[in-house]
Parts: C-alpha cells; structure tokens; sequence
C-alpha cells in the first residue's frame, strides 16, 4: 500500500504541472507581453486643439493648414478604432501640432482682417 501512495503522489504531482501550472506560465508569459498604451491622453489633447481650430474658423482662414490638421486627426481615430496605438498615438500628436498651427494662423489671419476674435 505504501508503494501505491509513492507512485500516485508523482503522477498526481505531474499531472497538477501538466495541467495547471504550464498553462498558467503561458498565459501570464504571453498576456503581460502584449500590453499596449492605449493613447487616451494623446486623443483627448488632439481632439481639444482640432475643436479650438475649429471654433477660431481654420477652414475659412487657414484652409491648407486645417485639411493637414482634420486629415491627420481622422487617421489617428481610424487607427485608434482599428486598436492600432502606437500609430494612433504618433497621429494624434501630430494633429495636436497641426491644429495649434491652424488655429494660430486662423487667429492672427482674423486679427489681420479685422474681425474680431472672441
């Protein structure tokens, strides 16, 4: 009886390794490996410089700068649904810069003109 329990115990003991624990490693192994910033604060700075373009009428007063800026922000929204961060991430960045430049350029062109800016 005593040779039964020694020769069960390791098997019992395999079979826990085989079946719970290896899955266990690959699982966590793999899971943590695949962690990706999701660019929220990157989206959220981008879509607060685009809605600043757009309030100071980019698209009347610096029309080339706001389609590279509303271009550049609708492909980083495309790639942020298509779960594409990292590129997602270098887009928004990139129509937060354009943005800023067509609301400048939007702003100084109304003060230029005379209009007056709210």
């Amino acid at each position: 009886m005593t040779n039964d329990m020694t020769l069960s115990t390791p098997r019992k003991q395999r079979r826990f390794l085989l079946y719970f624990i290896l899955p266990l490693a690959f699982v966590c192994g793999f899971g943590t490996g695949c962690v990706t910033h999701i660019p929220v604060d990157e989206y959220t700075m981008a879509r607060a410089a685009y809605e600043a373009a757009k309030d100071s009428d980019a698209a009347r007063f610096a029309p080339s700068l706001w389609f590279n800026a509303e271009q550049a922000y609708r492909e980083a929204q495309k790639d942020f649904r298509d779960r594409h961060y990292e590129q997602a991430a270098i887009r928004f960045v990139q129509a937060q810069d354009l943005s800023e430049q067509a609301e400048n350029s939007a702003r100084l062109s109304r003060n230029q003109s005379g209009e007056v800016i709210p």
